[in-house]
C-alpha cells in the first residue's frame, strides 16, 4: 500500500481536524502524522481498527494452533467425532 498521499504534518491535523475525520471515514486508509519531518503516529477510523484487531486475533489463534500441531497436542478428528456421538447417545 502506498502511503505517500496519506502523510501529513501534525499542523495539518490541527488546522483540518473535521476534514481529516471525514477523510478517514470515507477512505478507510490510515493517515500518517509527522512531527519535525519524522513519522510519529497513525490515525485510523474505528471500523478499520476493529478489523485490524480481529485479524490479529485470528492470526494469533492460527499461530497457537500451529504450535499445538508442532508439539503433537492434537487428536484425529474422527476420534473426537466418535467421542461426541457416544456422549450424545448417553444423554
Amino acid at each position: 500500500m502506498r502511503y505517500s498521499s496519506q502523510v501529513k504534518p501534525i499542523s495539518y491535523l490541527k488546522a483540518n481536524t473535521a476534514e481529516v475525520l471525514t477523510q478517514l471515514a470515507e477512505q478507510k486508509k490510515p493517515l500518517i502524522m509527522t512531527q519535525n519531518v519524522e513519522a510519529k503516529a497513525t490515525l485510523k477510523n474505528i471500523a478499520s481498527l476493529k478489523e485490524t484487531q480481529e485479524t490479529l486475533a485470528l492470526l494469533k489463534i492460527l499461530t497457537l494452533g500451529n504450535q499445538d500441531v508442532a508439539a503433537g497436542k492434537t487428536k484425529p478428528a474422527a476420534d473426537i467425532i466418535a467421542r461426541l456421538r457416544a456422549k450424545k447417545k448417553s444423554n
